[in-house]
């Protein structure tokens, strides 16, 4: 059953065949809206591609007035619930009012030196937010994202990766009655349009926060001018037994977003992967190149401090804005029952917080969100948009 509100509201339906399932999820969500749509995001876990295509067409078709994106997913969201890996569409509709949909899509072209990315709108003085749905086997979404500014300025980005079934070659991606197979596509909501952003990482810091004094590319040599790796086994050593399993489980490693804060607690981090060590060099291998002088603290992830931190956050945002009225969330697909043991834990968290909003996504295999002021690709993340009024 669709969520009803004024401005926002979300339809699922789980059916095998996805067509049927498209339409009626997107008639639930447009009959929970009080006026015409101006903005449809719709998801489709599906086996095969081209089932996938006519059914994303017939959902476009749907909505011919309306601004249209969406895009495969190997699980979706919608009606306070998550579906894994099983045939089904979750779909979302806005009335954006006096608010400016541009729908885009993106592509890589190769020069002779490095790849151009092409296809984005020219910005607005007034633009609020993108949106941004990509291909990870075609897009490099990565350096996009962490290169954005450079276009884009301080505008937020939040989205995910697509994925398929059957992996690299059954990505699909819809824009406004196009269909693409690789690249990334989206849209840029500008004007009166009240916008707040939501990630949680899921993490929490364990050890003290360290300064990185010796670095080569990805390998940490000395953090706090002592070897890494004893820094490392220091702080293990201290841990009691679950935590030091919770470590052998997949450690990460935190990246002080702002290094002039007298503390550095949870939340203060951007989330990196712990990928190795290297115990000739007394090294750490992590996911991000860091430079001398940033601070960092190593974490751990497990579904209690998950949870907690996806509550705190929705939590603190309700307080700031005082109402929600609508959000879309792009939830990676390491989340879900693999760590919650429940495909509905963040659909139920944005519920039991937020209300009985429209709320619709899809499971990721990747997740785009800001922290810190700084637009990030993220892994076991909960990224969330946030409408109010």
């Amino acid at each position: 059953m669709a969520v009803l509100t004024s401005r926002f509201a979300d339809g699922l339906a789980v059916h095998a065949d996805l067509g049927e399932a498209a339409e009626v999820a997107i008639r639930q969500a447009l009959s929970g809206l009080s006026g015409p749509p101006d903005l449809v995001c719709f998801f489709i876990c599906g086996e095969d591609p081209d089932e996938i295509v006519r059914a994303g067409r017939r959902a476009m078709a749907m909505v011919p007035n309306a601004h249209v994106i969406g895009c495969s997913a190997t699980g979706v969201i919608g009606d306070a619930r998550g579906v894994e890996l099983t045939s089904a569409v979750s779909a979302w509709a806005a009335s954006l009012g006096d608010a400016r949909a541009t729908t885009f899509a993106l592509e890589t072209l190769r020069t002779s030196d490095r790849f151009v990315v092409v296809g984005l709108p020219d910005r607005a003085l007034d633009d609020q937010v993108a949106i941004l749905l990509s291909d990870p086997y075609s897009f490099p979404t990565d350096a996009f994202i962490e290169h954005s500014h450079e276009v884009l300025g301080t505008l937020p980005i939040i989205g995910g990766l697509a994925n398929g079934l059957q992996g690299r070659g059954s990505v699909r991606l819809f824009a406004d009655g196009e269909v693409y197979q690789e690249g990334a596509i989206g849209v840029i909501l500008s004007g009166p349009v009240t916008i707040g952003t939501v990630v949680s990482q899921g993490c929490r810091p364990i050890g003290p926060s360290m300064a990185v004094t010796r670095a080569e590319e990805n390998l940490l040599l000395e953090l706090a001018g002592q070897p890494a790796l004893a820094r490392l086994e220091d702080i293990v050593s201290d841990l009691d037994e679950e935590d030091r399993e919770l470590v052998a489980s997949g450690l990460q490693i935190g990246v002080a977003m702002d290094e002039y804060a007298e503390r550095h607690e949870r939340g203060d981090f951007l989330i990196r992967g712990v990928l190795g060590i290297d115990p000739e060099r007394e090294a750490v291998a992590v996911g991000d190149v860091l430079e001398i002088g940033r601070t960092v603290r190593f974490q751990v992830r497990d579904a209690e401090t998950a949870d907690e931190d996806l509550y705190e956050l929705l939590d603190a945002h309700l307080e700031q804005v005082g109402r929600v009225d609508g959000a879309l969330v792009f939830s990676c697909n390491g989340r879900g029952s693999a760590m919650f043991g429940s495909a509905d834990h963040d659909a139920l968290a944005i519920r039991d917080t937020l209300g009985p909003i429209g709320v619709a996504g899809f499971f990721a295999a990747g997740e785009v969100g800001p922290v810190g002021g700084h637009n990030h690709v993220h892994g076991f993340t909960a990224s969330i948009l946030v409408f109010s009024s």
